[in-house]
């Protein structure tokens, strides 16, 4: 009777389920796993202490967060699994972990028949609070307060009931191993692998799992592909608690001296000993980064100031506004900037929590602070390295630069000026660079180059990633921290800027503007848009990008092309690329994250150089014309993609920051503009506060996200600019909405605390 009463509550909550699911727009087949996945997680006893919280998610009829968090199990993509940590099998938690850390040891054991095996495992400073509010705060969850800490103790625990030695930090250790330490370590040891518990710069209640090789870099295909097999095919995990994998002497400790020796190696790329005038200030953002790029800087001798608020490891990134520890993200380097006015630093530089990531802003002949992009950063280094070599007599006779399709091409017009080599067609994603650096240590070729490590120079991506040595297989600010700093320092001394230092490089190579789009689509219904852009664009590319015919279009899953043919499901993934070169010269480039829910868009237009002899106000002529063409072409290649699946925004709306999905930003030009303008509106009449506005403007916004305001900032004030251009103040109404709208514009103050 017990079991027929519970089948019968199941089959009426499943009902339920199934009638909620229906209400959407899922895609198909989605909700009939979901429902699957949804029944064995309400059935198994190994869920209980989820339960609680699904059940209410169920009651509360949260449709759309219950098909996302079942409808696949968490993709094992580019080396891993990344994404929000949850409950369900499409979310980051210890069951999806564990799985991937036995898949991990089923496909050593293929790899590597019949030897001892050992990892090494990392992770950040993260720990899960449900800042995004999607569970319900006054029941049980076994998720609150998990963190990174916990995630890489259960991994050792998996490995070492499957007898391979694990290399991890003490368990009262109040340190942490970044992602490219964590490269060193592998190779140091000579490790079978190893694992790193980070999310990287995602939001504070997403995690992650990434798996390293044994060269100390990622997987590439078709390796890769093996491993997402094994992982596929896991039915039951073994593991033991982290005391028991002690006392069986298979979890160890990763001893002091590997880190000294990782600083140490750091310090040995210093270019110019001499060039410690520079002064620095330096933030980790809450992460790992003052253990590795901040004691980097302070034992190069360095005046290094380091914002104090933003030092202590905190896995919410309590004061890195949006909550967006990303040296990406301009905003990230806001209280960098504040230290630096007062002390008047040369540079600033941050890390993501991870530490492999840089981040870059320079002080300007205004007094001022520049932001530096990805690209900007690639260059500087690029160049200084290579023109530090050549003036020292120690550059390689074939100097060798690796990089990425996205990055600017800039770095092939720096490299090659200096005789140089180029691999610059490699995908997204450093595992390349890597895997570029491991074919030329065992055969002194990758592809039709034939080089050796004495001949790289640097490795660089656009999204703030650089490597400095061939010891490294993954990217590290510690090491581009190192140079900059050098840079400046040399800058400094003739009386100049890293801005200066940049302009000299548009000069002498040409300005080359650069426009990153990126449109979060979350959910079942977002992959499958992300998909059928993709796709439709591949099918039908288009003929017209703004004012420019496109002349060709290369697609990166064609087999005839660069890459050859496609090894692997996780090859074609990474090739989904696709590249758009217009008459003009400039070229549009759009892909799928592999990392979260969005797919990216890359806009370079190039122009001819100028000279060293055209004068700062020529080139920043020239800078502010090429910017607006890819400000063109960015904005109308994004309403073609967006027609794809037909969504429609209006021009100010492309302003909102890239955190904020695509949903939320249909919302706000539909619902939330019109509504605040008459509230504003209501407000100019004398028939409401500023106090009553501003709650309702927060309450609107509250599911934007962290400092939501400033994530729409822009597009306000877009908004306003161009209304008022629509209206004439002839008669009182027209003249009242024009100072209505000076009004609107008040409730969101930019933020900016630093130049673009």
């Amino acid at each position: 009777m017990k079991q027929q009463a519970r089948t019968s509550t199941a089959n009426s909550v499943l009902r339920k389920i199934e009638a909620g699911f229906a209400s959407l727009a899922a895609p198909p087949g989605s909700a009939e796993v979901a429902l699957s996945n949804i029944d064995r997680w309400l059935d198994a006893a190994s869920f209980e202490p989820y339960q609680p919280q699904l059940l209410w998610l169920i009651e509360s009829e949260q449709w759309k967060v219950l098909l996302d968090s079942f409808y696949r199990v968490l993709p094992f993509g580019t080396g891993g699994r990344r994404g929000p940590v949850g409950i369900g099998t499409n979310r980051f938690n210890p069951v999806t972990l564990s799985s991937s850390v036995q898949g991990h040891v089923d496909y050593l054991r293929e790899r590597f028949p019949g030897e001892q095996l050992a990892v090494a495992i990392a992770y950040d400073v993260r720990e899960f609070r449900d800042l995004r509010r999607v569970y319900n705060p006054d029941l049980a969850n076994p998720l609150i307060g998990m963190t990174s800490r916990a995630f890489a103790h259960l991994a050792a625990g998996v490995y070492a009931a499957n007898d391979v030695h694990v290399r991890i930090l003490p368990s009262d250790s109040t340190t942490y191993v970044s992602t490219p330490e964590l490269s060193f370590i592998i190779r140091r040891l000579k490790l079978s692998g190893g694992l790193n518990i980070s999310a990287s710069h995602n939001h504070p209640d997403d995690n992650g799992g990434k798996v390293f090789g044994h060269h100390g870099g990622q997987e590439v295909p078709p390796h890769d592909q093996e491993m997402a097999e094994r992982v596929e095919k896991v039915a039951a995990v073994r593991s033991l608690s982290l005391s028991e994998g002690v006392e069986k002497g298979m979890i160890h400790w990763i001893a002091p001296e590997l880190h000294q020796q990782y600083i140490d190696l750091n310090l040995a790329q210093s270019l110019d000993p001499a060039a410690r005038s520079s002064r620095i200030v330096f933030t980790p953002l809450h992460g790992t980064g003052d253990t590795t790029t901040g004691e980097v800087l302070r034992r190069a001798g360095f005046s290094v100031q380091v914002v104090a608020e933003q030092a202590s490891p905190d896995g919410s990134f309590p004061t890195v506004p949006f909550r967006a520890p990303n040296p990406e993200v301009p905003e990230s380097m806001a209280a960098g900037i504040q230290l630096a006015r007062a002390s008047g630093a040369d540079i600033v530089l941050a890390c993501d929590p991870d530490a492999d990531r840089i981040g870059c802003c320079s002080i300007a002949t205004n007094g001022g602070y520049r932001f530096l992009t990805g690209n900007e950063i690639a260059c500087i280094v690029t160049h200084f390295k290579l023109d530090t070599l050549r003036r020292q007599n120690r550059l390689p006779r074939n100097p060798l630069v690796i990089t990425t399709e996205v990055t600017t091409g800039l770095i092939r017009a720096i490299t090659e000026d200096f005789g140089g080599t180029v691999i610059g067609d490699l995908l997204v994603g450093f595992k390349y660079h890597a895997d570029v650096l491991r074919q030329l240590e065992a055969s002194g070729r990758f592809k039709n180059v034939t080089a050796t490590l004495s001949d790289f120079v640097v490795a660089n991506e656009e999204s703030h990633g650089v490597l400095v040595t061939p010891e490294l297989r993954d990217k590290d600010a510690a090491g581009a921290a190192m140079l900059l700093a050098e840079a400046a320092a040399l800058q400094r001394a003739r009386g100049l800027t890293l801005v200066d230092y940049l302009n000299d490089i548009y000069l002498r190579y040409g300005y080359h503007a650069n426009v990153l789009v990126s449109m979060v689509m979350g959910g079942a219904e977002g992959v499958r848009d992300i998909d059928k852009i993709q796709s439709v664009l591949r099918q039908s590319p288009p003929v017209r990008i703004a004012d420019w015919k496109v002349v060709e279009m290369v697609d990166h899953q064609d087999p005839n092309g660069v890459h050859g043919p496609i090894l692997s499901d996780t090859d074609r993934a990474a090739r989904n690329l696709l590249v758009f070169k217009l008459e003009n010269g400039a070229r549009v480039i759009i892909r799928p994250s592999g990392t979260e829910p969005k797919n990216k868009t890359y806009i370079e237009v190039p122009s001819a150089p100028l000279g060293a002899a055209a004068d700062r106000k020529t080139l920043g002529l020239r800078k502010a014309e090429v910017a607006a063409v890819a400000q063109r072409i960015a904005d109308d290649f994004t309403r073609q993609m967006l027609a794809v699946i037909g969504v429609e925004l209006p021009a100010y709306a492309l302003r909102i920051s890239g955190l904020v999905p695509l949903e939320k930003r249909i919302a706000f030009a539909r619902d939330f503009v019109p509504a605040l303008e008459k509230r504003v509106s209501a407000l100019c009449r004398g028939q409401s506060s500023q106090e009553q506005l501003s709650k309702w403007i927060d309450a609107s916004l509250r599911s934007y996200g962290e400092d939501a305001r400033g994530l729409v900032a822009a597009a306000i004030h877009a908004y306003v600019e161009t209304e008022r251009s629509n209206v004439a103040p002839i008669d009182y109404e027209q003249r009242e909405r024009f100072d209505c709208l000076d009004k609107l514009a008040e409730f969101f103050p930019g933020r900016r605390e630093v130049e673009l």
